[in-house]
Order: C-alpha cells, then sequence, then structure tokens
C-alpha cells in the first residue's frame, strides 16, 4: 500500500466541537465584556491554535491572547470537552483502516490532554496506534510542530508513506512542510477554496470518497 500511517486531526475531521467550543469561547469573550450573540462567528476558530485566533478575530494582544487561552480552558475542561459529536461512520471506518494493517495516528492542535480524554471518552483511542496534541503551554505550536512531533513519536523514515487528513488549512499545509500528501475533508469546518488555495492533494466529501483516497 502507498501509505502506511494515517494521520489524524480531531477537530472537525473525526468530530464535531461545534457546541464545546463555541460555548467555551464565549465564556472567555464574556471575561473581557465582549458578548457575541452570533455563534456561526465563532466557527473559524475550530482547528487553528487558540492563541492565533484570539489574535486574529478579535486583535488581543499577546497577553490578552494567554489570558482568554485560560479562560477557554475553564469552561472546555469542566464542560465544552464532552459537548462533541463524533461523525457518523467514523468508527466503523478507523476499524476497517485498522484491519487492513493500517497505523493511525492522532495529530491535533488541541492540547494532547484534552484530546487524549475526548478519544477515551468517545471510544475512539483503541483504533490508534499514537496520539499526539500540542503542549499545553500552547506557545505559537504550530500544525506542522505537531505533525513533527507525531512522526518523531512513530520513528517514521519515510514521510511518503504519510497522508495527513484534516479539514482546515492548518492540517494541509502543515503536512506540505512536512513533506508528507495531505487530504482536505469538506464536512468539517474547512471551505473547499481554503483546501485547494493551501496545497490539499486531495479533497473528498465523504467517507466512500476518502477511502479511494487511502486505498488507492
Amino acid at each position: 500500500m502507498k501509505y502506511q500511517y494515517i494521520f489524524w486531526d480531531l477537530d472537525g475531521t473525526l468530530t464535531d466541537p461545534g457546541l464545546g467550543i463555541t460555548n467555551s469561547i464565549l465564556y472567555s469573550l464574556e471575561k473581557f465584556g465582549i458578548v457575541e450573540k452570533d455563534r456561526t462567528k465563532l466557527y473559524p476558530f475550530i482547528g487553528p491554535p487558540l492563541l492565533e485566533s484570539y489574535e486574529k478575530f478579535y486583535g488581543f494582544k499577546e497577553d490578552e491572547c494567554e489570558k482568554a487561552v485560560l479562560y477557554y480552558r475553564e469552561y472546555f475542561g469542566d464542560k465544552g470537552k464532552f459537548e462533541n459529536e463524533v461523525y457518523e461512520g467514523i468508527p466503523e471506518f478507523l476499524q476497517k483502516l485498522v484491519d487492513k494493517g493500517y497505523k493511525l495516528v492522532l495529530a491535533t492542535s488541541k492540547p494532547e490532554h484534552f484530546a487524549r480524554e475526548i478519544m477515551e471518552h468517545f471510544d475512539l483511542a483503541k483504533y490508534f496506534y499514537r496520539l499526539c496534541g500540542s503542549s499545553v503551554q500552547e506557545t505559537h505550536e504550530t500544525k506542522a510542530d505537531v505533525i513533527r512531533k507525531a512522526i518523531w513519536e512513530c520513528s517514521i523514515e519515510d514521510v511518503s508513506r504519510v497522508l495527513m487528513i484534516g479539514d482546515r488549512m492548518h492540517d494541509v499545509c502543515g503536512a506540505s512542510e512536512c513533506g508528507m500528501d495531505s487530504v482536505g475533508v469538506l464536512w468539517g469546518y474547512g471551505s473547499r477554496e481554503e483546501l485547494l488555495q493551501n496545497g490539499a492533494t486531495y479533497l473528498v466529501s465523504n467517507l466512500k470518497e476518502l477511502e479511494k483516497v487511502i486505498l488507492a
């Protein structure tokens, strides 16, 4: 098979975290006196590192971004992490890949301890060879940094045998920076234009199309 390792993003790819993440952001913004009534305006937060998003979308300075992330985690660590839903068909699809001999690796910008809790809560961890996330400090760690960490932890020498699957530009850009192919999935929070403009090797709309890419 062309690919041996299948790297997976979490938010917007394996699960739909929209409710929990936006509730956490709303909670953090209220600490700054900001009341956001349109939840959909917060969807761009789903996927990228939080520090980057608070700066980009609300103009927060570095110290404000760090405080906002701490507030975010107050809600997320208590409630938000489980206000989440596994996309239909994902468990069965993961099992099929494992049965065919693929090694599945989680590579998420979410802090690793949160990612592990979510994967175990929704019974997805059992399919994965490694679970890799960002450090809890989240000091401007990029998706490429997380992917490199996963490569190192898996002792992968040939990145041409790795395929990264995600729904945002950070996933495909990170994969490209690390020299590997990527799949942009269209059931998450990134648009077709975002994924194409940032160099996704493949685009898929559903799991059937994804299976064809992986097994080709």
